[in-house]
Formats: C-alpha cells, sequence, structure tokens
C-alpha cells in the first residue's frame, strides 16, 4: 500500500491525529467511518512518521500505540487485556518482523500457526462450570461494554462448553454475507436505513437493544484465556472439542508451518480464497506457534510481539455517488448503475457499481452526492453498500426515477421488484439477436453486432426465429453483403436450424434460466413442443427448478409463446438434448441403456483445461459432463463429488480438498469421459 506523506507542521499533524481519532471512533461504534481501511492504515502511519521525528510533540490523543486507536472504553474490565495486532502490508514486511522476532527470542521460532483476520467486532465470552456468563466487547482493551443481551443471536458461540470448564473464549462476531443481505432487508422493511457492510451491521447489531426483530450472526473463536499452556494449533483444536465455532471449519483454516516459506505461502492461499469466503477478511494473522515463545516473545502496551496482521488491500472504500445511469438490458429489464469518483479498491479502478434495482436504491437511502461505501470482492461486480449519512452537507439531491424506459420511451411495467419495459425483448432486439447467436448458443458465425443492426431496422428480424425465414435476396440487399458472405451466412443459420434442443431454448435468454439449466429443461421434455406446453407443475419437476422459479419460467414461456411457435413450425431445434452414443465397438451404452460413467456424480470443472479438454469452452466441458450423465455445477459444496482441476485452479480446488471431494486432472478426466468425446 501507499503511505499517506507525513505531516509538514505541528497543525497538519493535529489535524491528523483528530481526524484519525474521529474515524476510529465511528469505525469500532457502528463502522460509518469516513475513511476505508487502506486511508486509515495510510494515515496512522504517517502519524507514526512524524511522531519519530518530531517525539517531543506527542498530543496525548494520538492514536499510535493504542488499541482500538483509543477511541473506544469500556465499563468492565477485562480479566486479561485484550490487544490488538500490529500490521504488516507486503511479503517482505512480514519476513523484516519474523527476522526481528527471531532475534529478540535468541533462536528460530519453534513453528507458525496462520489464520484468517476475521473483519467483524472481537469479543470475549467468558464461561464458568461450562455456562456462558457474559459477552463483552474488546473496548479499549483494558475494559469492555456487556453485549450479552445479543448472545443467543450468535451462532458458533455455545450456551454450554462440552465440558464444565472456566474458560474465556475470545474471537470474531460477523455477519456473514448471507446473513448481512438479510439483516438489511430486516432491518430496511422495519424502517432503518441499510447498513453500510458487513462490519458496520455486526457492530451495530450487537450493541442494539429492545430490536422488535432478531438478526443472527457468527462467531469464530481464535484465543482463550484459561488455556495457556498449549501452542495455537493446539488451543484451536481444544476450542473446536469444547464446542465453539473456530476458522477450522472454513476454507481458509488455520495451518501451522514450519518455515517462513511455507508462511508466506499459507498467506497467498488464504488470500485467493478471500473472494470466495462466506465472510469478510481483511488481512492473514501469523503467529508464532510455541506457547514457550508466546511468552518470552510478550507483549506491548497495545499488541502481542508474537503475532502480526499481514493486511490485505481493502475491498470497501469511501467516495462519491455522482450520479445513476438507467440501461436496459436484452430481455428489457432496466437496471440502475452508479457512477461514482473513481475510487482503487484491490488494485482495480472502480467508476461503476451496481444497485440492482429501484427498491433497492430506496432500501439504501442514496441521494447524489452522498458519501458512499463501495465494495468489491475478488472479481464480483462493485456494489454500492449504504450511504453515509453523518457526512451529508445538505447539497445532496434525490435520485431520478425514470418514468419511460430510457431506450425506447416505452411505459415502465413497476410491478416487480426489477423494472421492465413494457416492450420486454422487443426494447432490445439486437441485443436479443447478438446473445442468441453466440458460441454457446446457436454459434451463427458472421452474424455479428453491425449485421444483427442492419437485419433488426431493416425489418427483416425482430426475434431469433425469423433468422431461419432469411432468403438469399434478403441478405444480398444488404449493405456490403456479398454472394459468398450471403452463402456463407445461410449455411451457418441452417447448421443452427439442427442444433440440440438446448442450445435452440438457451438461445431464448428465458430469466431463470442458463446453458446448464436449459440443458436440463431439454433433456426432461425433449421437444420444444413439450417445453412450450409445460405448466408450473411440471417445470417444477426439472432438477434445480423449483416451484418460485417455475413460475418464472412460465410467465417467460407465454411472453415468448409466438416466438416458440415459430420455431416449432420451421422445426428448428428438433436434435435431441441427452446422452451421446458411444464409438462403435467401445462397449458402453449410449442413448436408450444405462447411464454414462458420471451417473449420480455432480461436477465441478475448474481452472484452465489442458489435453484433449483443452480446445473446449467451459460450457462445452459442462455438456460433456451431462451427456455423461453427470450434473455440471460452477461451484463446490457439499453435494460436489468430482472436481476437474486444470491449470490456476484456486479457490475452488481449495474447497474441494477441504471438504474431501474426489479431484482429477483434465487429463484423467478425459479418459473417464473418453467414449463421450468428439
Amino acid at each position: 500500500m501507499t503511505d499517506a506523506a507525513a505531516p509538514t507542521s505541528r497543525t497538519a499533524y493535529a489535524d491528523a491525529v483528530t481526524t484519525a481519532v474521529q474515524a476510529a471512533a465511528a469505525y469500532y461504534a457502528d463502522g460509518s467511518s469516513p475513511l476505508g481501511d487502506d486511508e486509515y492504515d495510510a494515515l496512522v502511519r504517517a502519524i507514526e512518521a512524524y511522531e519519530s521525528a518530531n517525539p517531543d510533540q506527542l498530543l496525548p490523543d494520538s492514536p499510535t500505540g493504542k488499541v482500538a486507536g483509543g477511541a473506544v472504553t469500556g465499563d468492565v474490565p477485562h480479566s486479561v487485556p485484550m490487544l490488538s495486532l500490529d500490521n504488516v502490508f507486503s511479503a517482505e514486511e512480514l519476513a523484516a518482523w519474523a527476522e526481528g522476532l527471531e532475534r529478540r527470542l535468541g533462536h528460530p521460532v519453534g513453528g507458525w500457526c496462520v489464520e484468517p483476520k476475521l473483519d467483524g467486532l472481537a469479543v470475549a465470552a467468558r464461561y464458568r462450570a461450562g455456562r456462558l456468563q457474559q459477552l463483552l466487547t474488546r473496548g479499549d482493551g483494558l475494559a469492555g461494554e456487556d453485549i450479552s443481551h445479543a448472545a443467543d443471536a450468535v451462532l458458533g458461540l455455545p450456551a454450554e462448553l462440552t465440558e464444565p470448564v472456566d474458560l474465556e473464549l475470545r474471537g470474531e462476531v460477523l455477519l456473514t454475507h448471507r446473513q448481512f443481505e438479510h439483516a438489511n432487508q430486516v432491518r430496511t422493511a422495519h424502517g432503518g436505513l441499510a447498513f453500510a457492510h458487513p462490519r458496520s451491521g455486526a457492530a451495530g447489531t450487537l450493541r442494539a437493544k429492545d430490536r422488535p426483530y432478531r438478526i443472527e450472526l457468527t462467531f469464530f473463536a481464535y484465543s482463550a484465556v484459561g488455556l495457556d499452556d498449549l501452542g495455537h494449533a493446539a488451543l484451536l483444536e481444544r476450542l473446536a472439542d469444547l464446542g465453539a465455532n473456530t476458522a477450522a471449519s472454513t476454507p481458509a483454516r488455520p495451518v501451522r508451518c514450519e518455515t517462513l516459506a511455507q508462511v508466506q505461502q499459507r498467506v497467498a492461499e488464504i488470500a485467493d480464497l478471500r473472494a470466495s469466503l462466506e465472510f469478510g477478511i481483511d488481512g492473514v494473522v501469523v503467529k508464532a506457534d510455541s506457547a514457550a515463545d508466546q511468552r518470552q516473545a510478550g507483549s506491548g502496551s497495545r499488541a502481542p510481539r508474537w503475532a502480526v496482521a499481514r493486511k490485505l488491500a481493502a475491498q470497501h472504500k469511501v467516495t462519491r455517488l455522482l450520479a445513476v445511469e438507467w440501461n436496459v438490458g436484452r430481455t428489457g429489464i432496466i437496471a440502475p448503475r452508479a457512477v461514482l469518483e473513481p475510487v482503487v479498491i484491490d488494485g482495480v479502478t472502480v467508476s461503476y457499481a451496481t444497485l440492482h434495482n429501484p427498491a433497492d436504491i430506496t432500501r439504501r437511502g442514496l441521494l447524489i452526492g452522498d458519501q458512499v461505501f463501495v465494495y468489491r470482492a475478488g472479481d464480483v461486480i462493485p456494489r454500492v453498500e449504504a450511504p453515509l449519512v453523518a457526512e451529508r452537507t445538505g447539497a445532496e439531491t434525490p435520485i431520478a426515477f425514470p418514468e419511460r424506459c430510457p431506450r425506447c420511451g416505452d411505459a415502465i411495467d413497476t410491478t416487480e421488484q426489477r423494472w421492465r419495459c413494457v416492450r420486454g425483448r422487443g426494447c432490445r432486439a439486437v441485443a436479443s439477436i447478438r446473445y442468441a447467436v453466440g458460441r454457446d448458443q446457436l454459434d451463427i458465425e458472421g452474424l455479428g453486432g453491425t449485421r444483427a443492426v442492419q437485419l433488426v431496422e431493416g425489418g427483416l428480424v425482430s426475434d431469433v426465429a425469423d433468422l431461419f425465414t432469411l432468403t438469399r435476396d434478403q441478405l444480398l440487399a444488404l449493405e456490403r453483403m456479398g454472394a459468398v458472405s450471403t452463402d456463407n451466412l445461410l449455411a451457418a443459420i441452417e447448421t443452427a436450424r439442427n442444433a440440440p434442443l438446448h442450445r435452440v431454448f438457451c438461445a431464448l435468454g428465458v430469466r431463470g434460466t442458463g446453458r446448464t439449466m436449459s440443458r436440463r429443461i431439454a433433456a426432461h421434455f425433449g421437444s420444444m413442443a413439450a417445453i412450450r406446453a409445460a405448466d408450473e407443475q411440471a417445470l417444477a419437476a426439472v432438477d434445480g427448478i423449483g416451484t418460485e422459479k417455475a413460475k418464472l419460467v412460465v410467465a417467460e414461456l407465454a411472453e415468448l409463446a409466438p416466438v416458440l411457435d415459430k420455431l416449432i413450425a420451421q422445426q428448428v431445434g428438433t436434435a435431441v438434448t441427452g446422452p451421446a452414443v458411444p464409438a462403435a465397438g467401445s462397449g458402453s451404452v449410449g442413448a436408450g441403456g444405462p447411464a454414462g460413467p458420471l451417473v449420480g456424480e455432480a461436477v465441478v470443472v475448474t481452472g484452465a483445461m489442458t489435453g484433449a479438454l483443452a480446445e473446449l469452452s467451459r460450457t462445452e466441458v459442462n455438456e460433456l459432463v451431462e451427456r455423461a450423465g453427470g450434473k455440471a455445477s460452477s461451484s463446490v459444496s457439499k453435494r460436489t463429488t468430482l472436481v476437474v482441476a486444470g491449470e490456476k485452479a484456486g479457490s475452488k480446488r481449495a474447497k474441494a480438498e477441504e471438504l474431501g471431494v474426489r479431484i482429477v486432472s483434465p487429463e484423467d478426466f478425459a479418459a473417464l469421459v473418453a467414449d463421450y468425446l468428439g
């Protein structure tokens, strides 16, 4: 990270201290700090640099050397001080810290423990004879706030341990991503503003009393008072045995390392897992594992000397909402997009973020000109979380919702949360055609964006079915369309006429379905006419659809009825979707016989494919899975039975290893389904 410049005068230093203290107070109170994590860390380091050069000017309010930046207090004394962690911001700084610890000890560290730094609120849970007696915040490290009233809503924090011991668990309480979304739904339904991000939600929820609703949180134990003779890895195992939730239950589980090289590798692995975790982390904690090493190293006034946090780039940043754009998708959905003052999040400059729908804007209470928290996890599209209401100046203005479709000017259907042009797909016919002819749908070469515009604007095509009525004379009449191009395009369209049913159905872009679901629907019904006639009960019987999604699909099919009728009349999509027939003499059985080698298997394909699969797109590999009798999925879960892991498989492979799922290489998988390749 880049540090802020050190203050150049005593006045600038005092201003920096005031800014840091106010930001820390807001952060530890309800998470509404006007500074992002990176900005706060940089500011504190700048303050430290000034104080190092001017030790005689140190202000008593300075956040340096204090737990929680000295911004919070409590009225219940801790049995043992509850300290913070010092931070490092690079692999080089981590190595220098480890070398300094070994110099202090006078011998190599006897092993390290590496675990995720959870982005929540630190708490202490006191047990007497195995029963939970009191729950405290960290406060200023010496005393905390009693939040026992919230304990029954904290999952992973047992009301009673498995043994009747006197103990104080220490750990982090947070909102998982799912809990955060639910919390904001409940909060706004009761007239409150949405939480800015999961950490503010956790802080606000733990401190709230007498609410008319309940919000669940999750606890992860990472330490304890009363088990002081155990090494850290052994301590975590002991806490899990006592019934406490620990990070060992997650893909980012704590790992004991013998060497610093192993430590650095595990830090990188946890950083790579960050986007796929069910909760937020803002770093990785590295600890000397040995209890003897910990005692010898000791602690300072703020932090232990035997542990450090290797901070990761912040995924939450504060910036300004400049405007809201309203874009119309290929199915007519009108989607708002936030225009932001550019801000760098996790190494990426973010200028736009999703706002989902008008109800989402209202729920979050956003105004143009607001300072807002923006969140980005891995490759996920950035999203605006909530405004910093306390930072408003009065110059902010309401967001104007469209009264007519911003693309065609027709009316808007506002009966659902996601607003839609009443013309539906007709509003974005070009986009619908371009999607339909894509490689993973009908794969019609020669029908790119320019040609699609010509066909739609020329009145030759209004939907995908119209492609199959095009004549040679119509195409030759188009600008820059010669005889060879025309014949090639007509040949590609004729090939698409005989595409498997699932590809034709996928080309329709039915909301609530995708490529995998299109294959399941096609295999289940067998013909376009059967799909056209399906009711909610019939669709709900398709694996993965269920009752609620069936309602949406039926509504979509009703809207698409004229297009479906034209496709049926033109005999498009008559090729059967089902298991492929293996090569003659293979000894395997094709369609009509026993299922393929993947029957009963739930398969996830991840990473870059090699060998016989190298030339296949991800969609084609997933189709191969289902031809061989398996079910293709995009995410690893307890239901997954097989993972095909190619090069740079990353977090999905790690999760599979954590769950004990069988993992094979692309080459081994190709051999397994060899009869279905081709």
